[in-house]
């Protein structure tokens, strides 16, 4: 499904060795493969895959052109008038054949692909569910951090409104009152402890993702390398030496759209100058989208290209959910214990002819779901009793508030018949 993808495509000419003459065309790129089709007839003239590719260079035909090289399989592929720049599409090809290469699904892709059992098809399934919870959990817990910190501040604001009512009291007495000059003054030497607090929790901030990412700013030519990390209150866009060009908090993001999974675009709003906006693609960019769609399930737009995949990769899942934990139980229980009677002599049978139909489950693919499973259980519960406190914090942070606003107008009262 994802090599029907096309992520990005350029106009430029290719060199026919067998005429010695070059041809116009379009150079496109998708998750796996090359491909070069010809304008004028439309035939594609090459087409092979990431994985095949030795080198990727910048070179120049007959030391005037500017071109781009591509070794693979011992034959040289030569590609001149790139367009936007040459630079632009270099740096897109190479990032994509690098983590195609480093990615486990790299050179041995297709033969990985022939030799996929369903026992490998349910753990994808079930380690993606695993990671996506994994990243919930993580906002969850930041979540969390923050009620606490709201009820921190809240405890210290009832604790100001002691000392104003101490002091107030103190000016609304007469004059002669023995007492008036000396009365609660110790309270107030605890303010240097704020500070402290605030700076160590922003070292404190956790990083939920981080990938290697394609930036363009502005114009199309002005491509390069750089890295995406998705923190829990924001996003940060550096370059290749960790050097941030960009931070964007959760409150500053107007929308993120979803151009292909592989591809979105970050945008800041301003009144009176221009809008902060950046391009990002990415090989690894759809880990990066389902955390986003979680933080920033309000601001992101999936374009039409990307309706496409989600449509077809997104669906079956929510379709099938129950399914799926049914197929693994079900075929976990049949490898681990095929001799247990499930519910009579007919069932069994079925059971059995239903099996040899499908393809088996090995012993150590069921031990490793398993396991998942097992994970996926423990981080089920762990999320649930976190959503159990952080609801008990929300009431008393709801107490706490009303209590503070009754204190406030109070106070405010007594010091406006003090003036």
């Amino acid at each position: 499904m994802n090599e029907d993808i096309r992520i990005h495509s350029w106009p430029c000419s290719y060199y026919v060795d067998t005429n010695k003459q070059w041809v116009s065309g379009r150079l496109s790129l998708t998750p796996v493969a090359i491909k070069f089709a010809a304008d004028k007839t439309g035939e594609v003239l090459v087409n092979f895959h990431l994985s095949s590719i030795s080198e990727i260079k910048k070179e120049s035909s007959n030391l005037i052109f500017s071109s781009l090289t591509i070794l693979e399989k011992n034959t040289k592929h030569w590609f001149s008038s790139l367009q936007p720049s040459r630079n632009a599409v270099f740096n897109i090809l190479e990032h994509f054949w690098r983590e195609q290469l480093l990615s486990s699904e790299g050179t041995g892709a297709e033969a990985a692909a022939l030799q996929s059992t369903k026992g490998k098809e349910l753990t994808g399934l079930l380690t993606g569910s695993q990671k996506r919870l994994e990243d919930t959990a993580k906002v969850l817990h930041y979540q969390g951090e923050q009620f606490d910190n709201i009820m921190k501040g809240l405890n210290k604001i009832e604790g100001d409104m002691d000392v104003a009512d101490r002091l107030l009291t103190e000016l609304e007495s007469p004059s002669w009152w023995p007492f008036s000059s000396k009365l609660w003054k110790a309270p107030l030497e605890t303010k240097p402890k704020e500070t402290a607090t605030v700076s160590d929790l922003k070292n404190q901030e956790g990083i939920i993702i981080r990938i290697p990412v394609i930036i363009t700013h502005r114009t199309d030519s002005n491509v390069k390398p750089g890295k995406l990390t998705l923190f829990t209150s924001g996003l940060e866009i550096s370059d290749c030496n960790s050097q941030v060009i960009h931070r964007f908090e959760s409150k500053d993001v107007d929308d993120i759209k979803v151009h292909t999974p592989y591809e979105i675009s970050v945008r800041q709003r301003f009144i009176g100058k221009p809008d902060t906006s950046y391009r990002l693609l990415s090989a690894k960019m759809p880990e990066a989208i389902s955390v986003l769609e979680m933080q920033f399930s309000k601001k992101i737009q999936f374009l039409e290209d990307a309706l496409g995949f989600v449509g077809a990769g997104k669906s079956p899942q929510v379709d099938f959910g129950t399914s799926i934990w049914q197929a693994a139980t079900g075929l976990l229980g049949g490898v681990v214990q095929p001799s247990s009677p499930v519910g009579g002599r007919e069932g069994t049978d079925s059971d059995q002819a239903q099996l040899q139909k499908h393809e088996k489950v090995s012993e150590e693919e069921a031990k490793e779901l398993k396991q998942i499973l097992k994970k996926l259980k423990s981080l089920a519960l762990e999320t649930e009793a976190e959503l159990e406190r952080q609801d008990e914090a929300l009431d008393s942070i709801t107490t706490s508030v009303d209590r503070a606003t009754l204190n406030i107008d109070k106070q405010n009262r007594r010091i406006k018949k003090l003036t």
